[in-house]
């Protein structure tokens, strides 16, 4: 009589460990999975995402920075690696890579505290087949599916070798944001 009980026991701790993987309902929220120093990967839901304010490349040829920061307003939680940044264009998307050098990082996060990642991009000519005319930025976090979009107002990226599907663009390592 005594296996019905630890069944049940070992069912419930299953069930209980299941819901701290940040995996969400069928709500459409943020899915991620768990990180094993700390047992929660960061939620891009659950982060305050600010996009710039930029140094913006007034014209083409020129180089911008935009700067990307991530407060967390959850519990503690961890990021670990490069996140997921897209250029969106009408009719094109295009993955971006880390900028030459980067190395993956892995910051833990307090309630309250920030992670930034710096952008950096080539200004294309308007109009230019060899540009990209971006329309959207979108940002995920490493080891988590959804993402955020935000509209892109920095002017069209300059494509590698002609190539709008190459851009001029890239993006630094997580740092620590703040003191």
């Amino acid at each position: 009589m005594r296996a019905a009980p630890l069944a049940v026991t070992a069912f419930a701790a299953a069930l209980l460990l299941t819901g701290c993987s940040g995996d969400s309902d069928s709500s459409g929220g943020d899915k991620s999975t768990a990180s094993p120093s700390n047992g929660t990967t960061c939620r891009i839901g659950a982060m305050d995402v600010e996009v710039g304010p930029a140094s913006v490349a007034p014209a083409a040829g020129d180089t911008g920075n935009i700067p990307v920061t991530f407060t967390n307003q959850s519990a503690e939680c961890t990021l670990d690696g490069f996140p997921g940044i897209d250029l969106n264009a009408a009719d094109s998307s295009v993955s971006l890579s880390p900028t030459e050098g980067s190395t993956p990082t892995k910051l833990t996060l307090a309630k309250g505290t920030a992670a930034t990642v710096t952008l950096t991009y080539t200004r294309g000519e308007a109009g230019a087949e060899a540009s990209l005319d971006v329309k959207t930025l979108e940002i995920g976090l490493p080891g988590a599916d959804t993402r955020k979009s935000f509209k892109w107002s920095y002017g069209p990226v300059q494509g590698q070798g002609g190539n709008a599907g190459d851009p001029t663009a890239s993006f630094t390592a997580f740092t620590q944001a703040g003191d």
